[in-house]
């Protein structure tokens, strides 16, 4: 099971100086007296700014030391960064060392950018699994691009679903992780290992994230015309 973080700390302390941070990251808590919740570093140390739901000019800081930085880690601090930068995908692919020539590969991966990485080292130390995968970018960001991704999949049924199953993701990604969840599940049935099984999964994946048509189906399509679509 993933190791939980408990609530985060909230030491009194001063605000951090306006226009000082460094970066800033928002939560969204989603309990009942925090609506937002702001990470913000300002030379190195880390306060962790909840928003008050009635008046949102308002801050509760709290310091979030080295001693505590696990901590502020909790259930819901994760659920909302998932929420927002977290991804819940199933790539299938040819892969000729593969029986069928193709591999399914479900993956969970949250992304930022390189300067955010101790966050993604935070989320390898709550779950106990994954890794940081560094993703060099040629295009016009200033940055490269780092994903901490889940690919095994005795990690992703043993700890990444039963957490997202025990805490619930709050937007429409909500939908992703069930569809993802049920395709781990016919895997664990060794159905990914027939083409009919991958046929099944690759309709599934149709329906997830950015709807891209299956490059398995269209070549499935191709070779046996008596395919539905």
């Amino acid at each position: 099971m993933p190791k939980v973080g408990e609530p985060p700390s909230r030491q009194g302390g001063a605000a951090p100086p306006a226009g000082d941070s460094g970066e800033c990251s928002r939560l969204y808590a989603g309990n009942s007296g925090c609506i937002r919740s702001v990470l913000v570093r300002v030379t190195g140390t880390s306060y962790l700014v909840c928003m008050n739901s009635e008046n949102p000019t308002v801050g509760d800081y709290g310091m979030v030391t080295p001693d505590n930085q696990q901590e502020r880690l909790s259930g819901e601090w994760v659920v909302g960064f998932v929420d927002g930068d977290g991804c819940f995908s199933v790539p299938i692919f040819r892969n000729h060392t593969m029986t069928l020539g193709w591999q399914v590969r479900p993956e969970f991966a949250v992304a930022q950018s390189a300067s955010s990485r101790d966050v993604l080292d935070d989320l390898v130390s709550f779950f106990g699994c994954g890794k940081v995968f560094l993703n060099r970018r040629h295009d016009n960001h200033r940055e490269d691009l780092l994903r901490y991704c889940v690919q095994r999949r005795s990690d992703l049924e043993q700890t990444i679903i039963p957490f997202f199953r025990e805490n619930r993701l709050r937007t429409t990604k909500r939908h992703n992780f069930e569809k993802f969840a049920h395709i781990v599940e016919m895997m664990d049935e060794n159905r990914h290992l027939t083409m009919s099984g991958i046929a099944e999964i690759a309709k599934i994946v149709e329906t997830m994230n950015h709807r891209k048509p299956s490059e398995f189906l269209r070549i499935l399509r191709d070779h046996t015309p008596t395919i539905s679509g």
